[in-house]
């Protein structure tokens, strides 16, 4: 019977290990037990839920926790089917403290003993950057070769790119492994700069781990489909397979994973050109939709991808099969929506091009989107030159006369030059501190601020985030975190206040999974489900509910969210309120009462707006402090 969580802390700087145990009754996850030491060390966090290694799908998720160096405060990050391996280190957490004098290979194994072996080894992080696949691929693969033949059981590792030095915004990569080498299914930890902690706080560019523990992992069927059939009247793998309609293939829009069907749903809310599409007008928008995403962009990824079935697991067994590829691509929406259309890129070539430009410096993709869009914008406006930026010229975005195909691959390579650029820092390009920081910084003839044109949620005096591809206000809602799904991001019009709530109670929803290691892509069945089976298996359901309760307002104790300071947030949420009055025609008086109030005068209805979503926040997580 399982009864405490057991962590692993290595101490990077001397290569020290220790492990100590936490009674399951004061912590019972990845995201509780990382914000208590967080909090405690400033260490960062690595760890499985209670669930790895279960028959539960989703349930291997490997969730990163600590302080976030673009965020700047405590944030969570998680990837797929890597928690499956790291639970045969026999342990739940590994935290990491401390920095190593050079940069490392984080080495944990546990092949039939009683501890976990542990070992840095120094690595000449520029040298195999750019040698091999590159960047952070090259750093996974030494790590594989030179480590892997090591291990008798399942192992996986983890690496970062140069942009882990270079910005605050990297992340973490990894792939399931087979004979010995990385799959094409990358995995990432993305959101929150986990890479840049990893390796710029502690000196460490790759971590492999796994083992030979068997430990007593939930494996009766009957039980869970006992849970499963008390609940929905189905049994565990009916109604996950059900759950995972969208992310397998959706036969209501004959496509699937997230790149086909929010695609294909998209419609007059498809956002483009660094959000510019915000401003047009309806029609003009579903003509960009049919032309270049239906027509071209999608018909690309329906045809390559789902007409010949090519999907996969992140690594664990799940009938969602949710990675999504063309040859070594894997397409999932975000990153090829910020990396797509919202830099003016609308064909599958193009947009791999960039794409893979990106992984292999280590970037988190979503947010290097946003950053290469708003600078594409300064670009073409002449906010910014090409000689400040270190590039050749401008990205073509007259939509007049736009070849999908040529235009797509030109905006393409001015974005491999921007990448190039901020990893040697050219011209006055600086995002080592983010570019909150370094915006402010430009001084332009005139006083504009360049600032106004990147849409970005602010946290503090210098953290930031990209917000999610979705033209609604809940992604610039003041929550703790942002960038996550911690938020509500429906397309209908909520009251503000009423949208505070919302995100509030996302967020503690979201957490239930988080906390357990579970992929939110079974969310039809987790939120629900996940108190009932802890309680059957630890007796602990309604304790785990009133601990995440308890996480989500310790969370938002933490809340620095910062007023929206650039205009096209602004322009964000009133063009969404413009759109939703008279596209869709609601008859709604709050609504009437907030378009007319942005009309009148935007700056105040903004800030009224901003400070209404928070009362809700933060009156519905006050009662748990």
């Amino acid at each position: 019977m399982l009864n405490a969580q057991k962590v692993l802390f290595v101490d990077a700087s001397t290569g020290f290990y220790k492990t100590r145990r936490y009674p399951l009754k004061d912590y019972f996850g990845p995201v509780d037990l990382g914000l208590h030491l967080d909090g405690r060390y400033r260490s960062l966090n690595i760890g499985t839920g209670l669930f790895a290694g279960s028959i539960l799908p989703g349930s291997n998720r490997l969730v990163f926790t600590g302080f976030s160096p673009c965020w700047r405060s405590f944030y969570i990050s998680s990837m797929g089917g890597a928690g499956l391996a790291f639970d045969n280190l026999g342990i739940n957490m590994v935290s990491i403290i401390g920095k190593s004098a050079a940069p490392s290979i984080l080495y944990l194994n546990r092949d039939h003993g009683e501890e976990v072996e542990v070992e840095l080894i120094p690595v000449d992080a520029g040298a195999v950057w750019s040698s091999g696949r590159g960047g952070a691929y090259s750093m996974m693969d030494t790590a594989l070769q030179t480590l892997g033949p090591r291990y008798h059981g399942d192992y996986r590792a983890l690496a970062v790119g140069p942009a882990a030095l270079a910005s605050d915004f990297a992340g973490i990569l990894s792939a399931p492994v087979k004979n010995g080498k990385a799959t094409d299914i990358d995995t990432w930890a993305g959101r929150g700069g986990f890479g840049s902690s990893l390796l710029a706080d502690h000196g460490i560019a790759a971590v492999i781990y796994g083992g030979t523990v068997i430990d007593e992992d939930f494996r009766d069927r009957k039980v869970a489909d006992g849970w499963f059939e008390e609940k929905y009247k189905q049994r565990l793998a009916v109604k996950d397979f059900e759950s995972t309609t969208k992310y397998r293939f959706d036969p209501k829009f004959e496509t699937g994973g997230t790149f086909g069907v929010n695609y294909a749903t998209v419609g007059g809310r498809i956002i483009a050109f660094n959000y510019r599409t915000i401003d047009w007008s309806e029609e003009r928008r579903l003509d960009l939709h049919k032309r270049f995403v239906l027509d071209h962009y999608l018909r690309q990824f329906n045809e390559e991808t789902i007409k010949t079935k090519n999907q996969h697991t992140c690594g664990e067994p799940c009938s969602a099969v949710c990675k999504k590829l063309n040859g070594e691509f894997k397409k999932d929406y975000e990153p090829y929506q910020t990396l797509g259309p919202l830099c003016g890129i609308f064909d599958q070539r193009a947009a791999e091009l960039l794409n893979k430009a990106g992984d292999a410096a280590g970037f988190d993709a979503i947010s290097l989107g946003g950053v290469l869009a708003w600078l594409m914008d300064c670009l073409d406006t002449g906010a910014l030159r090409p000689e400040d930026l270190g590039v050749s010229g401008k990205p073509r975005w007259d939509i007049d006369g736009f070849d999908p195909v040529e235009d797509s691959m030109h905006n393409a390579k001015l974005g491999l030059e921007l990448i190039d650029s901020i990893l040697k820092k050219r011209g006055v390009l600086d995002l080592q501190d983010g570019p909150r920081k370094w915006a402010r910084s430009i001084r332009r003839s005139g006083g504009d601020r360049i600032l106004d044109g990147f849409v970005h949620t602010a946290n503090g005096r210098m953290g930031w985030m990209v917000p999610n591809q979705y033209w609604t206000p809940g992604v610039l809602a003041p929550m703790a975190i942002m960038g996550k799904y911690y938020m509500h991001y429906g397309p209908e019009f909520l009251e503000p206040r009423k949208l505070g709530r919302k995100c509030a109670e996302r967020l503690k929803t979201e957490l239930v999974m988080d906390n357990a290691g579970v992929c939110r892509f079974h969310r039809a069945w987790a939120e629900d489900l996940i108190p009932q089976a802890l309680n059957s298996l630890y007796d602990c359901g309604s304790s785990y509910a009133a601990s995440v309760s308890v996480a989500a307002s310790r969370i938002n104790s933490r809340n620095s969210s910062v007023y929206w300071e650039s205009e096209r947030n602004i322009r964000f949420v009133s063009t969404f309120l413009e759109r939703i009055l008279t596209s869709e025609k609601k008859d709604d008086p709050e609504l009437l009462k907030w378009v007319n109030a942005f009309r009148e005068n935007p700056a105040e209805a903004a800030l009224n707006f901003w400070f209404e979503v928070r009362k809700g926040i933060d009156e519905s997580l006050r009662d748990f402090l």
